[in-house]
């Protein structure tokens, strides 16, 4: 199944699973706890730095996957940016950058 995927877009793949993952296995814990998700992001300095470097971060790679997308012809490449909402940027950016280093070295 990975036969085509050279070694840096392996890496890619295994950031992405590890982003999924660790990201949700997080979010299952604070639903547990009943935590209100959004108002946690606010509650100290430190959270609020995290925030603000995710959110950044976050413009950046969506910016960078769309232009990507359409420089390179990635059929739905949008779907990277709707699928960082739904699950979390740890996991769509590496997995879009597996996928584009896979269109570049084919």
């Amino acid at each position: 199944m990975l036969q085509n995927w050279n070694i840096k877009a392996k890496i890619y793949l295994i950031l992405a699973l590890f982003g999924l993952i660790g990201t949700w296995y997080f979010n299952i814990l604070a639903i547990g706890q009943g935590r209100d998700f959004f108002a946690d992001w606010g509650s100290t300095p430190a959270v609020l730095s995290a925030t603000t470097d995710l959110l950044v971060a976050a413009s950046a790679a969506s910016i960078f996957m769309f232009y990507e997308s359409k420089r390179l012809n990635i059929k739905y490449g949008w779907l990277f940016i709707l699928g960082s909402f739904i699950t979390a940027i740890a996991f769509t950016f590496p997995l879009f950058l597996a996928v584009r280093e896979r269109k570049i070295s084919t």
